[in-house]
């Protein structure tokens, strides 16, 4: 079992997300939470590329303890010293040299022959040893580069000192296999390979960095290179979190370890995405708010029964709170059930939950997910609800700038189902008016409140509505994401309550067929 190396690139390679720059007090913050995270490498900057970019690396070599401060440079001199001159005060210094290895990026970028950019990277690594003894030596776009030119290019870095030799796929070019292969071909066949670390940096153009860096670590790879939520250039960088999880997880497969405080994963990545300003997508492995949450039937009733049955690990080894039931139109009557149970609502009657269980499917038909403070509304509204004389069947209006607000209301009562329409001042006005014309019930209507339960624009719309009635004062309260139908419900929970307490009402005279 190998201990592979987490080298952490977020504030290099991260920041190189389009749309990213990070402050030096940003850079810290962030660089002393990799610390907490334990990570083996932090690839702090590039020093040669800014002012801002040299301080960031200089105060974090300075204040941050634990990990390897690592810089990047370029196979030029003035890159190096610069790059040896911010790490002067770190506890433990890398120097990070790299070059190109493609015929593509020879003759396109570089501009130079073979032979030349082995001498540049030999002198460069020498130049680097001078300062300190760990350096990495990187040559870009290695998934499309001749074999033979890689292996007399690495041998060459690790003759001249080289402690570290990585293979990037810069362009996120390779296959799993393919990139494995590379590795087995290089570590077999460069001179020296037996005495250094062998690295991945893989890119995710094709979605496949995180299982490019896997094959390789399978291949004999040592160290990963990677980001926090996979940021960098593109596509991204293999995401750390995913990388850490599944060599965690995995165990019985790679049989290798990390160093990485777990626990620490969802803090960090929270943090970079904050000061990033870049959005975690919610099904994002390991830290997406998707990652732990359950909202199908099927997989809720497993979860409940043994939480194995569809998590692979638990959220509290990542640092989150334990996975949640997502209580959504698939979520099943268990689920329903134990939520309840956890709002404190464990004692209520079978009957009251298939009724309660029934309001909630039809609004998971609405609403993208219903909320705790949702299902508390529904249970109030259910455990005051009296004997239903009056059911709303539908309710429809038309309102704007400029036109008369029409209603029309459809309710059945057990003598058969009555319809109405009215105008009024307003929508909630004319929808009143049109349930008076059906019921024929004399009510005044006291006070009127409408409150948002939840946030969002589908939250709730909960209306109380305070009535009075040939003597009597009655309290209604009506649920709904539509506002008006809301209203409607207040004024037939009111109509309901009357019935209750006196005679049934005689039929209306206006029937629909």
């Amino acid at each position: 079992m190998a201990h592979i190396r987490i080298f952490d690139t977020t504030l290099r390679d991260g920041e190189q997300t389009p749309g990213v720059a990070l402050n030096t007090a940003q850079k810290i913050e962030i660089a002393k939470q990799l610390a907490r995270l334990n990570v083996d490498i932090i690839e702090a900057g590039f020093p040669i590329t800014s002012q801002g970019d040299f301080e960031a690396v200089d105060r974090i070599a300075r204040e941050v303890r634990g990990p390897t401060i690592c810089a990047l440079a370029r196979t030029a001199r003035a890159d190096i010293e610069r790059a040896a001159q911010a790490l002067e005060r770190a506890e433990r210094a890398r120097i990070h040299v790299f070059t190109s290895g493609s015929k593509i990026h020879l003759e396109h970028m570089l501009r130079k022959t073979e032979d030349e950019v082995v001498s540049a990277s030999v002198e460069s690594v020498r130049l680097a040893r001078e300062y300190t003894d760990d350096v990495e030596f990187s040559a870009q776009d290695c998934t499309r580069s001749e074999l033979e030119f890689l292996i007399r290019l690495y041998g060459e870095a690790i003759a001249a000192g080289a402690t570290t030799v990585n293979v990037p796929d810069t362009v996120g070019y390779g296959m799993p296999e393919e990139y494995a292969a590379l590795i087995r071909a290089l570590r077999e066949r460069v001179p020296g390979a037996a005495a250094v670390h062998f690295s991945t940096h893989c890119h995710d153009d094709l979605g496949l960095a995180v299982a490019n860096s896997l094959a390789a670590v399978g291949a004999g790879a040592t160290q990963v290179e990677c980001t926090l939520n996979g940021l960098g250039e593109r596509a991204g960088n293999a995401a750390l979190e995913e990388v850490v999880m599944a060599l965690e997880t995995r165990k019985d497969v790679w049989g290798h370890w990390t160093q990485i405080a777990t626990r620490e994963l969802y803090r960090s990545s929270r943090m970079v995405s904050m000061m990033t300003g870049t959005a975690v997508p919610p099904n994002k492995a390991v830290v997406g708010d998707n990652a732990f949450a359950h909202e199908s039937g099927i997989h809720q009733d497993g979860v409940i029964k043994a939480l194995e049955t569809y998590e692979i690990m638990s959220a509290e080894t990542v640092g989150r709170s334990a996975g949640v039931l997502v209580m959504g139109k698939h979520s099943g009557r268990r689920a329903f059930r134990r939520t309840l149970e956890e709002l404190g609502y464990g004692e209520l009657a079978d009957d009251t939950v298939n009724a309660l269980f029934k309001a909630f499917k039809d609004l998971a038909d609405r609403k993208s997910s219903v909320t705790s403070d949702d299902i508390r509304a529904l249970v109030e509204v259910e455990t005051a609800r009296v004997p239903q004389t009056y059911v709303l069947e539908a309710v429809q209006f038309q309102s704007g700038t400029g036109m008369t607000p029409v209603a029309t209301v459809r309710l059945s009562t057990d003598t058969g189902s009555y319809e109405e329409a009215a105008t009024g001042d307003g929508p909630v006005d004319a929808v009143y008016r049109a349930l008076e014309r059906i019921t024929q019930v004399p009510i005044a209507l006291e006070g009127y409140e409408l409150r948002s339960v939840g946030s969002g624009k589908d939250a709730l719309g909960e209306v109380t509505v305070r009535v009075s009635s040939e003597g009597r004062a009655v309290h209604g309260r009506g649920l709904s994401t539509d506002v008006v139908e809301a209203s409607a419900r207040a004024y037939v929970d009111v109509l309901n309550k009357l019935a209750a307490g006196v005679a049934r009402l005689a039929a209306p005279a206006v029937t629909t067929p």
